[in-house]
């Protein structure tokens, strides 16, 4: 019996460690702002509606989302359709309703590619 509760102290001892390398990894690997989090310079058009000339994919992503829930402009037929408003056509190249998996890629070309 005592043997068995050793054993798993030791195991919740490694388990602590792990726990606490991986949470030091997923901070450092965020703090870079690598991939999909990386600030990016964007377009003139998507910094207006944006309100910053600087941008991660995702911060773009969930702001575009929020106006778009914010002025509901998802059709109420069909929510994966995108009803845009003047200041969505700007960025989503001029285009009346959009998909809802194709703002992403809309989205795109906005993102400044820097050398």
């Amino acid at each position: 019996m005592m043997a068995t509760s050793r054993l798993f102290a030791r195991c919740r001892g490694l388990v602590a460690v792990a726990k606490a390398s991986s949470a030091s990894f997923a901070s450092a690997s965020n703090a870079n702002g690598k991939g999909l989090m990386q600030v990016m310079t964007v377009s003139p058009q998507l910094g207006k509606f944006l309100g910053a000339s600087q941008a991660s994919r995702t911060d773009a992503l969930k702001k575009t989302w929020d106006y778009i829930k914010h002025h509901k402009l998802q059709n109420p037929a069909n929510k994966r359709e995108i009803l845009c408003d003047e200041q969505l056509k700007t960025i989503f190249a001029g285009k009346d309703t959009v998909g809802m998996f194709e703002i992403t890629k809309l989205l795109s070309p906005h993102f400044v590619k820097s050398n």
